[in-house]
């Protein structure tokens, strides 16, 4: 368990529908010390042309049906995480299993990045300080983060606030998800 150290990206995808290899749209985060330093967006074109969760995060089959697929976004992803050394995400198995079920979809290989969860990371810390729950709202509102939930980059970036706001503490940045096969649901 070390300290959070080390350039990191915060990932968030949002799906189209049940299916984790449907990523319509993908934000990263970069993160080196106490500072953001770069942001990402992709709009990804899902395999399939249902959408689910439009109801959410206001993703439709016309905003991405002309953008490329997780395969052809795949050289640029890769090469935007090539600094980091771990991915943080709120609710991280989600984000994790998406990423793999994308990955395996593409035939590509994920890098070798250990995911750590901010919801896990704001209890642990903040809920002996107040917090009363732990989804991203709730922890925003805590923290004082500005947030535009279910908006890929302002989840993306929250997340990220969260573990610089851990860091600034000297708070160590606890295990890695080691098992992403519970049920799977929409991200929070």
């Amino acid at each position: 368990m070390g300290l959070l150290d080390g350039p990191f990206t915060a990932v968030d995808f949002e799906t189209a529908d049940y299916g984790a290899d449907s990523a319509c749209a993908l934000a990263l985060v970069h993160v080196e010390g106490d500072e953001i330093v770069g942001r990402d967006l992709f709009m990804i074109r899902p395999p399939r042309s249902r959408f689910a969760f439009t109801h959410i995060h206001g993703i439709t089959w016309a905003h991405v049906r002309g953008e490329p697929s997780f395969a052809e976004h795949w050289p640029e992803i890769a090469a935007k995480l090539a600094r980091a050394t771990f991915l943080a995400a709120h609710n991280a198995s989600f984000d994790r299993g998406v990423f793999a079920a994308c990955c395996a979809a593409a035939g590509v290989v994920p890098p070798a990045l250990s995911f750590h969860c901010t919801v896990q990371l704001a209890r642990r810390v903040w809920r002996p300080r107040g917090l009363t729950r732990a989804n991203l709202p709730a922890v925003c509102q805590h923290l004082g983060i500005a947030l535009n939930h279910h908006d890929p980059a302002s989840d993306a970036e929250a997340c990220a606030r969260i573990v610089i706001a851990a860091r600034r503490e000297g708070v160590a940045l606890g295990p890695p998800l080691l098992d992403s096969r519970r049920k799977r649901k929409p991200s929070t």
